[in-house]
């Protein structure tokens, strides 16, 4: 695993994760590794285009890069639970956009995970792990951008076809067959693959997708110092008996080097509030399960996994307006108010019913609220005092901003986007 890590690490220095393997499959039909490489950056480069082509969704009006906005880490610009599309760019999704940023060390899903050798415990099972989407339903950047350009309610092409036809009308065609060849775009499953190749290229450039350029990085490498607030939240962050935020989300080096992603790439199930300005919840009947759909099918029977969610990164997460998969808070101040106090104070966050009660984790039916997360904070009971004060919070959310690519040594502040 190590050797594994460190072909990624140094191939990340100047190109894509992802095209490593790609490098490794053309220099094998004899072309030499600067003209590999050459083609890897054009694959880049036709990827960032592809990415921001309104061409190639059926209103011509949407690209990824309308809810992936490079402004705001590759997520959503606005505070809208979920974004609309659709042919006529009038259908809402059914959850909140994820940022695409530092998804390259995201593993392969798989249903039992075992930790590396080189880091935790090897001989325990944590579960369902990995995958690209809040589901885990796509292992790689191409199964991924897959998804939007043929959804219903994103980009809207009803087949494969569509896109590629698109492509060949628009400026990007020339490029497409200079990287895959003349005849390219005369088999329409080559051509869409070709293009979800470029997309992947390029999500995964490290100049977008993963810098590394936050506060917090340059403090681990021992540029800057944390301010006291900061340094106080930090400290917060990783007590299990506080915050326990790093329980999932590792704010530690990895043991071998590797920068923390603050996240565990597990699933969870935290039991947030049914979100009513998400027009698929005005069906009483509609829930949606994570793991166990409606979006992935082949765990719809495992009650065990019902409610649980791919634990998002929070590099950036102070650029975020809407939080959680279903967008149902809008501030940082918020979720740390629930995290603390969601089983304290329930009726601070969930719809009272007509008769005035209030159902804790009322966006899972009944039969699966026992998944819920009970470890600290989410330990407490009426009455007892929450895990953190409100100065503990300030402090974390203090913090969660040094998370923030684009910080300046010297500067105080991240740069501006």
């Amino acid at each position: 695993m190590r050797w594994v890590k460190l072909i990624r690490v140094l191939a990340g220095i100047t190109l894509a994760a992802e095209a490593v393997a790609v490098i490794g499959a053309r220099a094998d039909s004899g072309r030499s590794r600067a003209d590999v490489y050459a083609q890897v950056r054009e694959m880049t480069e036709l990827g960032r285009a592809l990415f921001s082509e309104p061409a190639l969704s059926a209103s011509s009006k949407l690209s990824c890069a309308s809810c992936h906005d490079p402004k705001h880490a590759y997520g959503p610009a606005n505070d809208l639970p979920v974004q609309l599309g659709g042919a006529d760019l009038k259908q809402p999704g059914l959850r909140a956009v994820p940022t695409l940023h530092y998804l390259q060390s995201v593993p392969q899903f798989t249903e039992h995970y075992f930790e590396s050798e080189d880091e935790g415990d090897p001989s325990i099972d944590n579960g369902p792990t990995g995958g690209l989407t809040w589901d885990g339903r796509a292992d790689r950047g191409r199964d991924q951008a897959r998804v939007p350009l043929l959804s219903p309610f994103e980009m809207a092409n009803p087949d494969e076809g569509s896109v590629v036809t698109a492509v060949a009308k628009s400026p990007h065609a020339a490029a497409l067959r200079k990287i895959f060849g003349a005849g390219i775009f005369a088999d329409n499953g080559k051509a869409f693959a070709a293009i979800l190749e470029a997309l992947e290229t390029f999500e995964q450039n490290p100049g977008d997708f993963y810098p590394y350029t936050s506060k917090y990085d340059s403090y681990l490498a021992g540029d800057v110092t944390l301010t006291e607030q900061e340094a106080r939240g930090l400290a917060l962050f990783d007590d299990p008996a506080k915050g326990n935020c790093a329980h999932c989300h590792r704010s530690a080096r990895a043991a071998d080097g590797t920068a923390p992603q603050f996240t565990d790439f597990g699933f969870n199930a935290v039991g947030v509030p049914r979100n009513p300005e998400i027009p698929a919840n005005k069906d009483p009947a509609y829930f949606d399960l994570g793991l166990c759909g409606p979006l992935r099918t082949d765990f719809k029977d495992r009650a065990e996994y019902c409610g649980q969610f791919r634990t998002p990164t929070l590099r950036n997460i102070a650029l975020r307006q809407s939080f959680f998969h279903n967008g149902v808070m809008h501030s940082l101040k918020e979720v740390l108010d629930f995290y603390v106090e969601r089983d304290i104070e329930p009726g601070k966050f969930y719809y009272p019913a007509e008769d005035g009660t209030v159902t804790k984790f009322d966006d899972l039916p009944p039969q699966y609220r026992g998944n819920v997360n009970v470890e600290p904070p989410f330990d407490r009971h009426p009455g007892d005092a929450p895990a953190l004060t409100e100065q503990d919070r300030a402090d974390i959310i203090a913090f969660l901003q040094t998370l923030t690519d684009g910080y300046k040594p010297g500067s105080g502040k991240a740069a501006e986007r």
